[in-house]
């Protein structure tokens, strides 16, 4: 390979800044980056990630590519790895994350994670996983990058957290387990290590949203709750949710979405009214005026 370590931190380095600077309501089709955090500054043995990778999903291959320096001397530990076509890039950064990290990630994280909060202020240092070019789709992107993740909790120690695309973070533990899903089928892969979904507050009552679903369908879903119970609210979306990622932005405005003919629920195209105006997908189960604008689009 003629990219050099320099030239891929600089590629990295501008794509981490884009990503740091987005609110994570906003709406990105951007390639997908992550970031495994650490207790402490550790080494990263690139073949053992690989074996660890190969191990994991055995029909996946995997190399590390092992870029020039500008002397033409090979480098000794390479940043760069390659899984089936994709090249994946892995850079170890002895400093922990920017501490004007959005504070809404981490506090939507300790809903379900204690720990979060300590290991936003207690962790020392993080690793980069990011595609080097444009994938083919951005579910493709995610299995690769999610494999290449799992081959780093397997094999680096002190790992506390996984940050995807700026929006989720989810414990280490949890990452590690779910991550051995990466190339599963539909609907079995691990879409909650991509996205997240929370309830929100809004004029019209409680409402359950995804947040990073953009990232694949150029929309979030924003769900009124209703008289539903919550928990099959939360299914629902979910459902939905993992069904627009495998088949992309197939509702259009006016569709109808339920479990049978007589149990249908429309589907609007709208700008979001409490997010700032970003396009959503708004579902209300029951009938009624939403707070947000029909957009058309």
């Amino acid at each position: 390979m003629g990219c050099g370590c320099r030239e891929v931190t600089r590629h990295l380095s501008d794509r981490k800044s884009r990503d740091e600077k987005r609110n994570f309501t906003g709406v990105d089709m951007g390639r997908q980056i992550a970031s495994v955090l650490l207790d402490q500054p550790t080494a990263v043995d690139m073949e053992a990630v690989a074996r660890a990778i190969r191990t994991r999903y055995p029909d996946l291959s995997v190399e590390v590519i092992a870029p020039t320096a500008q002397s033409g001397q090979r480098t000794p530990q390479s940043p760069l790895i390659r899984c089936g076509n994709e090249l994946v890039a892995v850079m170890n950064i002895s400093a922990p994350l920017p501490g004007d990290a959005d504070e809404e990630v981490w506090a939507r994280a300790a809903m379900t994670w204690p720990q979060a909060s300590s290991v936003a202020k207690n962790h020392r240092a993080h690793i980069i996983v990011a595609t080097m070019a444009q994938v083919a789709s951005p579910l493709q992107e995610a299995r690769v990058v999610t494999a290449v993740i799992g081959g780093l909790l397997d094999t680096v120690p002190k790992c506390s957290a996984v940050m995807w695309a700026a929006r989720v973070v989810r414990s280490a533990e949890h990452w590690k387990d779910e991550s051995r899903r990466a190339s599963a089928p539909y609907p079995d892969y691990p879409f909650l290590l991509w996205i997240d979904i929370a309830p929100i507050r809004t004029g019209a009552g409680m409402e359950a949203i995804t947040i990073g679903l953009s990232s694949y369908i150029e929309r979030e879903i924003e769900y009124e709750v209703g008289r539903l119970e919550p928990s099959d609210v939360l299914n629902n979306v979910a459902g939905l949710a993992v069904y627009l990622i495998e088949h992309g932005n197939v509702l259009n405005d006016g569709d109808t979405i339920g479990g049978s003919e007589t149990e249908r629920i429309e589907v609007k195209h709208a700008a979001s009214a409490c997010r700032g105006g970003i396009p959503v997908l708004q579902i209300a189960a029951r009938s009624g005026t939403r707070g947000g604008r029909n957009d058309q689009s």
